[in-house]
């Protein structure tokens, strides 16, 4: 299994995200936002950060990247494509999940951990929790806070596309989401920082399983094509 991180002018969590994938025997690059060619990597990931400087809002001016082109034609492919933090806030902006994170409700940087339940384990995310588990994530984010209509946040609730939820109200958001996918179920967007609880060391493993997921999700389906190509032949 191949992964991308993508680095954009004024990420600082890329190489949170990269020891953690290393961590599961995942094959990880750092890759630059200047990159247009994705097509090598089985997922995609967009770390944490203030992608240039937050100007305008925050993961407005990332989703002009070359490389967002590239993600937005991985995601129609199917490939797993992750925004946590600043990535999820790009991955709105981009339009390849709805809603839009806004600034917290009351003004000022979040950090620490806090409690999420796990919504939905029938995802390329979740799969190795048990589903209504409670974990505790950490949080580091001034922009935090999901909003949508009224009409979006049905189609969230219908398709099951909410994955992860505030076990408190930590930011306003809406619902007290903390994490969706698109209605295909391969774009997820998250605002805290799996990444930052994988290891004993940090006092926190309770991240451990959302890598787990992703890389038996990927790995089955790189496993069936081998097949099926075999089978062809």
């Amino acid at each position: 299994m191949k992964a991308a991180v993508i680095r954009f002018p004024g990420s600082n969590c890329d190489f949170d995200m990269y020891y953690a994938l290393l961590d599961f025997g995942v094959d990880a690059e750092i890759v630059s936002a200047e990159t247009a060619d994705l097509d090598a990597f089985d997922a995609i990931l967009l770390p944490g950060g203030f992608s240039y400087g937050d100007y305008l809002r925050s993961g407005a001016v990332a989703r002009f990247s070359p490389a967002m082109d590239a993600v937005a034609q991985a995601a129609e492919k199917g490939k797993v494509i992750v925004g946590v933090c600043n990535g999820f806030q790009i991955l709105t902006e981009a339009g390849l999940l709805p809603g839009q994170l806004m600034g917290n409700a009351n003004p000022g940087f979040i950090c620490e951990d806090v409690p999420l339940t796990v919504t939905n384990t029938a995802t390329a995310f979740t799969s190795a929790y048990e589903q209504d588990s409670e974990i505790l994530i950490p949080v580091a984010h001034g922009e935090g806070r999901y909003f949508a209509d009224e009409e979006t946040l049905a189609e969230l609730i219908a398709n099951d596309q909410i994955v992860f939820k505030y076990g408190v109200d930590v930011n306003g958001s809406l619902n007290q989401i903390a994490g969706i996918t698109n209605k295909a179920g391969n774009v997820l967007g998250m605002m805290p920082h799996p990444e930052r609880a994988v290891d004993e060391l940090l006092g926190n493993t309770d991240g451990r399983a959302f890598f787990q997921s992703i890389v038996k999700s990927i790995s089955e389906g790189l496993n069936q094509d081998n097949q099926l190509e075999a089978a062809g032949k």
